[in-house]
Protein backbone atom coordinates (compact mmCIF):
# COMPACT_ATOMS: atom_id res chain seq x y z
CA UNK A 1 0.00 0.00 0.00
CA UNK A 2 1.12 3.82 -0.74
CA UNK A 3 2.51 5.60 2.46
CA UNK A 4 -0.34 7.55 3.93
CA UNK A 5 -0.35 11.30 3.11
CA UNK A 6 0.96 13.45 5.60
CA UNK A 7 0.74 17.08 5.87
CA UNK A 8 1.31 17.97 9.51
CA UNK A 9 3.61 15.90 12.31
CA UNK A 10 3.61 16.37 15.68
CA UNK A 11 6.39 14.70 17.43
CA UNK A 12 6.14 14.71 21.63
CA UNK A 13 9.46 14.06 23.54
CA UNK A 14 8.34 12.73 26.64
CA UNK A 15 11.62 13.47 27.79
CA UNK A 16 13.12 10.69 30.01
CA UNK A 17 10.11 8.01 29.17
CA UNK A 18 12.32 4.74 28.72
CA UNK A 19 10.89 1.65 28.31
CA UNK A 20 13.29 -0.91 29.60
CA UNK A 21 16.98 -1.27 29.44
CA UNK A 22 18.70 -1.41 26.05
CA UNK A 23 21.11 -4.59 24.85
CA UNK A 24 24.29 -2.50 25.73
CA UNK A 25 23.15 -1.08 29.25
CA UNK A 26 25.32 -3.07 31.22
CA UNK A 27 28.15 -0.50 29.02
CA UNK A 28 26.28 2.67 30.94
CA UNK A 29 25.86 0.50 34.50
CA UNK A 30 22.16 0.40 33.80
CA UNK A 31 21.42 -3.29 33.77
CA UNK A 32 17.64 -4.12 34.80
CA UNK A 33 16.75 0.02 34.25
CA UNK A 34 13.41 0.16 32.92
CA UNK A 35 11.77 3.69 33.43
CA UNK A 36 7.90 2.55 32.66
CA UNK A 37 7.93 -0.77 34.05
CA UNK A 38 10.04 -0.10 37.11
CA UNK A 39 7.68 2.84 38.22
CA UNK A 40 4.37 0.95 37.88
CA UNK A 41 5.90 -1.75 39.99
CA UNK A 42 6.95 0.21 42.42
CA UNK A 43 3.58 1.98 43.05
CA UNK A 44 1.24 -1.04 42.44
CA UNK A 45 0.35 -0.81 38.89
CA UNK A 46 -0.66 2.65 37.05
CA UNK A 47 -3.49 3.75 35.21
CA UNK A 48 -3.09 5.04 31.91
CA UNK A 49 -5.84 4.95 29.50
CA UNK A 50 -5.36 6.95 26.51
CA UNK A 51 -1.54 5.53 26.59
CA UNK A 52 -2.55 2.09 26.81
CA UNK A 53 -5.24 2.69 23.74
CA UNK A 54 -2.21 3.74 21.83
CA UNK A 55 -0.18 0.56 22.69
CA UNK A 56 1.99 1.47 24.87
CA UNK A 57 1.41 -1.96 27.23
CA UNK A 58 2.99 -3.68 24.42
CA UNK A 59 6.62 -2.59 24.66
CA UNK A 60 7.48 -3.45 28.00
CA UNK A 61 5.79 -5.32 31.06
CA UNK A 62 3.52 -2.40 32.62
CA UNK A 63 1.55 -3.12 35.67
CA UNK A 64 -1.79 -1.74 35.46
CA UNK A 65 -1.21 -0.87 31.15
CA UNK A 66 -2.11 -4.22 29.26
CA UNK A 67 -0.82 -5.41 25.88
CA UNK A 68 -3.86 -4.85 23.23
CA UNK A 69 -4.73 -4.37 19.74
CA UNK A 70 -3.49 -0.58 19.27
CA UNK A 71 -5.18 1.90 18.07
CA UNK A 72 -1.96 3.06 16.30
CA UNK A 73 1.38 1.86 15.40
CA UNK A 74 3.49 1.02 18.15
CA UNK A 75 7.19 0.06 18.93
CA UNK A 76 10.64 0.85 20.62
CA UNK A 77 14.03 2.67 19.32
CA UNK A 78 17.47 1.52 20.36
CA UNK A 79 19.62 4.91 20.32
CA UNK A 80 23.00 3.93 18.25
CA UNK A 81 24.79 6.75 19.22
CA UNK A 82 27.30 6.70 22.18
CA UNK A 83 25.73 8.34 25.11
CA UNK A 84 22.70 8.89 26.79
CA UNK A 85 21.86 12.50 27.33
CA UNK A 86 19.37 14.85 26.04
CA UNK A 87 21.40 16.13 23.13
CA UNK A 88 22.41 13.19 21.63
CA UNK A 89 19.08 11.56 21.47
CA UNK A 90 17.16 14.36 20.33
CA UNK A 91 20.28 15.03 17.63
CA UNK A 92 19.72 11.03 16.55
CA UNK A 93 15.97 11.17 15.98
CA UNK A 94 16.36 14.22 14.13
CA UNK A 95 18.63 11.67 11.53
CA UNK A 96 22.76 12.21 13.11
CA UNK A 97 24.89 9.98 15.06
CA UNK A 98 27.16 11.09 17.63
CA UNK A 99 30.20 8.37 17.58
CA UNK A 100 31.92 9.84 20.41
CA UNK A 101 30.39 10.42 23.38
CA UNK A 102 30.55 14.76 24.77
CA UNK A 103 33.29 14.83 27.68
CA UNK A 104 31.91 14.06 31.04
CA UNK A 105 33.50 16.01 34.29
CA UNK A 106 33.12 13.66 37.58
CA UNK A 107 35.81 15.82 38.99
CA UNK A 108 34.79 18.93 37.87
CA UNK A 109 35.93 21.38 35.24
CA UNK A 110 39.79 23.02 34.50
CA UNK A 111 40.53 25.54 36.63
CA UNK A 112 41.86 27.23 33.46
CA UNK A 113 38.70 27.21 31.99
CA UNK A 114 36.71 28.67 35.28
CA UNK A 115 39.33 31.50 35.51
CA UNK A 116 39.09 32.16 31.98
CA UNK A 117 35.04 32.53 32.97
CA UNK A 118 35.69 34.66 35.85
CA UNK A 119 37.79 37.27 33.44
CA UNK A 120 35.00 37.55 31.47
CA UNK A 121 32.13 37.76 33.50
CA UNK A 122 33.89 39.61 36.65
CA UNK A 123 31.92 36.90 38.68
CA UNK A 124 33.88 33.82 40.67
CA UNK A 125 32.35 30.88 41.32
CA UNK A 126 31.83 27.99 43.84
CA UNK A 127 31.07 24.44 43.43
CA UNK A 128 32.44 22.96 40.52
CA UNK A 129 31.55 19.09 41.37
CA UNK A 130 28.58 16.86 40.25
CA UNK A 131 25.48 17.33 42.03
CA UNK A 132 21.60 17.80 41.80
CA UNK A 133 20.31 20.36 41.39
CA UNK A 134 18.23 20.84 44.28
CA UNK A 135 21.59 19.36 47.06
CA UNK A 136 23.71 22.19 45.19
CA UNK A 137 21.38 24.98 45.74
CA UNK A 138 20.74 24.42 49.43
CA UNK A 139 24.27 23.81 49.90
CA UNK A 140 25.50 26.91 48.14
CA UNK A 141 22.04 28.95 47.59
CA UNK A 142 22.95 31.37 50.74
CA UNK A 143 26.39 31.86 49.27
CA UNK A 144 25.51 33.15 46.02
CA UNK A 145 23.42 35.10 47.43
CA UNK A 146 25.60 36.64 50.09
CA UNK A 147 28.66 37.33 47.40
CA UNK A 148 27.31 37.02 43.85
CA UNK A 149 29.29 34.53 43.05
CA UNK A 150 27.85 31.94 40.64
CA UNK A 151 26.68 27.90 41.48
CA UNK A 152 28.63 26.13 38.81
CA UNK A 153 27.94 22.19 38.62
CA UNK A 154 27.51 19.18 36.47
CA UNK A 155 26.39 15.37 36.45
CA UNK A 156 26.81 12.23 35.04
CA UNK A 157 25.78 14.07 31.82
CA UNK A 158 27.58 16.22 29.44
CA UNK A 159 26.46 19.62 31.08
CA UNK A 160 28.21 23.11 32.43
CA UNK A 161 25.18 24.14 34.67
CA UNK A 162 25.28 27.71 36.03
CA UNK A 163 22.76 28.63 39.08
CA UNK A 164 21.59 32.15 39.86
CA UNK A 165 19.46 33.77 42.06
CA UNK A 166 16.93 35.90 39.79
CA UNK A 167 16.88 39.22 42.25
CA UNK A 168 21.23 38.80 42.82
CA UNK A 169 21.83 38.00 38.91
CA UNK A 170 19.36 39.31 35.95
CA UNK A 171 18.42 36.27 33.93
CA UNK A 172 19.95 38.27 30.57
CA UNK A 173 23.12 38.71 32.41
CA UNK A 174 22.73 34.99 33.48
CA UNK A 175 22.18 34.30 29.92
CA UNK A 176 25.38 36.24 28.58
CA UNK A 177 27.41 34.34 31.18
CA UNK A 178 26.18 31.19 29.84
CA UNK A 179 26.78 32.54 26.22
CA UNK A 180 30.47 32.64 27.39
CA UNK A 181 30.75 29.69 29.15
CA UNK A 182 29.18 28.05 25.92
CA UNK A 183 32.20 29.30 23.53
CA UNK A 184 34.71 28.43 26.16
CA UNK A 185 33.68 24.38 26.40
CA UNK A 186 33.08 23.55 22.50
CA UNK A 187 36.97 22.64 22.38
CA UNK A 188 36.21 20.55 25.69
CA UNK A 189 32.94 18.34 23.76
CA UNK A 190 30.56 19.26 26.46
CA UNK A 191 27.05 19.14 25.35
CA UNK A 192 24.81 21.48 26.86
CA UNK A 193 25.41 24.95 28.95
CA UNK A 194 22.44 24.86 31.37
CA UNK A 195 21.32 28.21 32.49
CA UNK A 196 19.79 27.58 36.06
CA UNK A 197 17.58 30.53 37.46
CA UNK A 198 15.99 30.25 40.82
CA UNK A 199 13.99 31.95 43.55
CA UNK A 200 12.89 31.79 47.32
CA UNK A 201 14.45 33.09 50.51
CA UNK A 202 16.67 30.06 52.01
CA UNK A 203 17.56 26.15 52.28
CA UNK A 204 14.37 24.43 51.67
CA UNK A 205 13.13 27.36 49.75
CA UNK A 206 15.02 27.60 47.10
CA UNK A 207 12.84 26.87 43.63
CA UNK A 208 13.99 26.55 40.46
CA UNK A 209 12.19 28.41 37.67
CA UNK A 210 11.23 27.64 33.98
CA UNK A 211 13.21 30.68 33.01
CA UNK A 212 16.15 27.59 32.38
CA UNK A 213 17.60 27.97 28.84
CA UNK A 214 19.60 25.12 27.32
CA UNK A 215 22.93 26.14 25.25
CA UNK A 216 23.86 23.33 22.63
CA UNK A 217 26.70 22.60 20.53
CA UNK A 218 25.73 23.38 17.10
CA UNK A 219 24.79 19.97 15.07
CA UNK A 220 28.00 19.20 13.57
CA UNK A 221 25.86 18.79 10.11
CA UNK A 222 22.46 19.54 8.84
CA UNK A 223 19.35 17.52 10.20
CA UNK A 224 15.98 16.53 9.36
CA UNK A 225 14.72 19.78 10.73
CA UNK A 226 16.93 22.13 8.34
CA UNK A 227 16.06 19.84 5.47
CA UNK A 228 12.31 20.57 6.33
CA UNK A 229 12.88 23.45 6.30
CA UNK A 230 14.64 24.04 2.76
CA UNK A 231 11.14 22.50 1.77
CA UNK A 232 9.87 25.91 2.71
CA UNK A 233 7.62 24.37 6.07
CA UNK A 234 7.14 25.41 9.25
CA UNK A 235 8.64 23.58 12.15
CA UNK A 236 7.47 25.05 15.30
CA UNK A 237 10.13 24.11 18.12
CA UNK A 238 8.18 24.06 21.52
CA UNK A 239 9.75 23.88 24.85
CA UNK A 240 13.47 23.14 24.82
CA UNK A 241 13.82 21.98 20.92
CA UNK A 242 15.34 25.35 19.83
CA UNK A 243 17.67 25.08 22.05
CA UNK A 244 18.98 21.63 21.79
CA UNK A 245 19.33 22.05 18.24
CA UNK A 246 21.34 25.85 18.57
CA UNK A 247 17.76 27.31 16.97
CA UNK A 248 18.67 25.71 13.64
CA UNK A 249 15.77 24.07 11.90
CA UNK A 250 13.45 26.12 13.79
CA UNK A 251 11.33 28.67 12.18
CA UNK A 252 9.43 29.68 15.37
CA UNK A 253 10.69 28.51 19.04
CA UNK A 254 8.15 28.44 21.53
CA UNK A 255 8.75 28.84 25.36
CA UNK A 256 6.82 26.60 27.81
CA UNK A 257 6.76 26.13 31.41
CA UNK A 258 5.81 22.90 32.35
CA UNK A 259 4.41 20.11 30.38
CA UNK A 260 0.75 21.31 30.78
CA UNK A 261 1.98 24.84 29.43
CA UNK A 262 3.69 22.71 26.93
CA UNK A 263 0.70 20.81 25.79
CA UNK A 264 -1.70 24.43 25.71
CA UNK A 265 1.18 25.65 23.30
CA UNK A 266 0.94 22.56 21.49
CA UNK A 267 -2.84 22.76 20.78
CA UNK A 268 -2.22 26.50 19.72
CA UNK A 269 0.36 25.74 17.32
CA UNK A 270 -1.88 23.00 15.48
CA UNK A 271 -4.41 25.43 15.02
CA UNK A 272 -2.24 27.92 13.11
CA UNK A 273 -0.33 25.86 10.81
CA UNK A 274 -1.41 24.19 7.57
CA UNK A 275 1.44 22.04 7.05
CA UNK A 276 4.68 21.22 8.40
CA UNK A 277 6.15 19.94 12.09
CA UNK A 278 5.50 20.69 15.19
CA UNK A 279 8.20 19.43 17.61
CA UNK A 280 7.77 19.15 21.18
CA UNK A 281 9.71 18.40 24.47
CA UNK A 282 7.94 17.88 27.73
CA UNK A 283 11.03 17.97 30.21
CA UNK A 284 8.93 17.53 33.47
CA UNK A 285 9.42 13.81 33.52
CA UNK A 286 12.88 14.01 33.58
CA UNK A 287 13.52 17.34 35.08
CA UNK A 288 11.41 17.28 38.53
CA UNK A 289 10.80 13.34 38.47
CA UNK A 290 13.71 11.48 36.93
CA UNK A 291 16.02 13.38 38.24
CA UNK A 292 14.55 14.06 41.91
CA UNK A 293 13.96 9.77 42.01
CA UNK A 294 10.51 11.20 42.65
CA UNK A 295 8.46 7.93 42.15
CA UNK A 296 4.99 8.62 42.92
CA UNK A 297 5.76 12.32 41.33
CA UNK A 298 7.06 10.47 37.87
CA UNK A 299 3.57 8.04 37.93
CA UNK A 300 0.90 11.40 38.39
CA UNK A 301 3.25 13.48 35.63
CA UNK A 302 2.39 10.01 33.75
CA UNK A 303 -0.96 10.63 34.32
CA UNK A 304 -1.69 14.55 33.62
CA UNK A 305 -0.10 13.88 30.20
CA UNK A 306 -2.25 10.55 29.74
CA UNK A 307 -5.39 12.47 30.29
CA UNK A 308 -4.63 15.99 28.55
CA UNK A 309 -4.00 13.69 25.06
CA UNK A 310 -7.36 13.70 23.87
CA UNK A 311 -7.51 17.44 23.31
CA UNK A 312 -4.04 16.69 21.18
CA UNK A 313 -6.33 14.05 19.17
CA UNK A 314 -9.47 16.31 18.76
CA UNK A 315 -7.62 18.85 17.06
CA UNK A 316 -6.23 16.36 14.34
CA UNK A 317 -6.78 16.46 10.54
CA UNK A 318 -7.00 13.98 7.71
CA UNK A 319 -3.55 14.32 6.99
CA UNK A 320 -1.96 14.78 10.68
CA UNK A 321 0.39 12.39 12.04
CA UNK A 322 1.33 12.18 16.12
CA UNK A 323 4.41 10.26 17.17
CA UNK A 324 4.67 10.00 20.79
CA UNK A 325 8.79 8.82 21.54
CA UNK A 326 11.48 9.82 24.16
CA UNK A 327 15.13 10.67 24.50
CA UNK A 328 16.39 8.09 26.86
CA UNK A 329 15.19 7.11 30.37
CA UNK A 330 15.59 8.45 33.78
CA UNK A 331 14.57 5.44 35.93
CA UNK A 332 13.52 7.07 39.59
CA UNK A 333 14.04 3.63 41.05
CA UNK A 334 17.39 3.06 40.88
CA UNK A 335 19.85 4.45 43.13
CA UNK A 336 21.24 7.05 41.13
CA UNK A 337 19.79 10.63 40.13
CA UNK A 338 21.10 10.33 36.02
CA UNK A 339 19.54 9.25 32.79
CA UNK A 340 19.38 5.46 32.33
CA UNK A 341 20.47 3.89 28.88
CA UNK A 342 16.79 2.49 27.46
CA UNK A 343 14.74 1.73 24.50
CA UNK A 344 12.25 4.63 24.06
CA UNK A 345 8.79 4.09 22.59
CA UNK A 346 7.57 5.19 19.38
CA UNK A 347 3.68 5.32 19.39
CA UNK A 348 2.41 6.94 16.01
CA UNK A 349 -1.43 7.48 15.71
CA UNK A 350 -3.95 9.42 12.74
CA UNK A 351 -6.41 9.52 11.19
CA UNK A 352 -4.41 7.99 8.30
CA UNK A 353 -2.41 5.76 10.67
CA UNK A 354 -3.32 2.07 10.20
CA UNK A 355 -4.34 0.66 13.54
CA UNK A 356 -2.58 -2.65 15.18
CA UNK A 357 0.84 -1.79 13.16
CA UNK A 358 3.89 -3.51 14.86
CA UNK A 359 6.95 -1.46 13.85
CA UNK A 360 9.42 -3.76 16.20
CA UNK A 361 12.27 -2.43 17.94
CA UNK A 362 13.96 -0.09 15.57
CA UNK A 363 17.83 -0.13 15.60
CA UNK A 364 18.20 3.70 15.26
CA UNK A 365 16.18 7.02 16.61
CA UNK A 366 17.29 8.05 13.14
CA UNK A 367 14.41 6.37 11.81
CA UNK A 368 11.40 8.79 13.28
CA UNK A 369 14.07 11.25 11.65
CA UNK A 370 14.04 9.74 7.97
CA UNK A 371 10.38 9.14 8.24
CA UNK A 372 9.59 12.27 8.85
CA UNK A 373 11.59 13.22 6.22
CA UNK A 374 10.06 10.79 3.51
CA UNK A 375 6.64 12.30 4.73
CA UNK A 376 7.15 16.24 3.81
CA UNK A 377 9.47 15.02 0.46
CA UNK A 378 12.53 16.69 2.05
CA UNK A 379 16.14 15.08 2.02
CA UNK A 380 16.80 12.40 3.55
CA UNK A 381 19.46 11.89 6.92
CA UNK A 382 22.58 9.94 6.25
CA UNK A 383 21.46 7.57 8.84
CA UNK A 384 17.51 5.78 9.81
CA UNK A 385 15.54 3.61 8.05
CA UNK A 386 11.97 5.48 7.12
CA UNK A 387 9.08 3.43 8.45
CA UNK A 388 6.18 5.37 6.43
CA UNK A 389 4.99 2.83 4.22
CA UNK A 390 4.61 0.68 7.36
CA UNK A 391 1.91 3.08 9.03
CA UNK A 392 -0.37 2.64 5.76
Amino acid sequence: MAAPAIERALVIVMDSVGCGAAPDAADYGDVGSNTLGNVARAVGGMTLPNLERLGLGNLTDIAGVAPRAAAGAYGRMQEASAGKDTTTGHWEMAGLRVTEPFKVFPRGFPKALLDELHRRTGRGHVGNKPSSGTEILDELGAHHVETGELIVYTSADSVFQVAAHEQVVPLDELYRYCEIARSLLDEHNVGRVIARPFIGDGPGAWKRTYNRRDFSMVPPEPTVLDAICERGLPVVGVGKIPDIYAHRGVTEEVHTEGNADGMRHTVAALGRIERGLVFVNLVDFDMLYGHRNDVPGYYRCLQEFDALLPEVEACLRPGDAVFLTADHGNDPTTPGTDHTRELVPILAFGPRIRAGTDLGTRRTFADLGATLAEAFGARAPRYGQSFLGELS
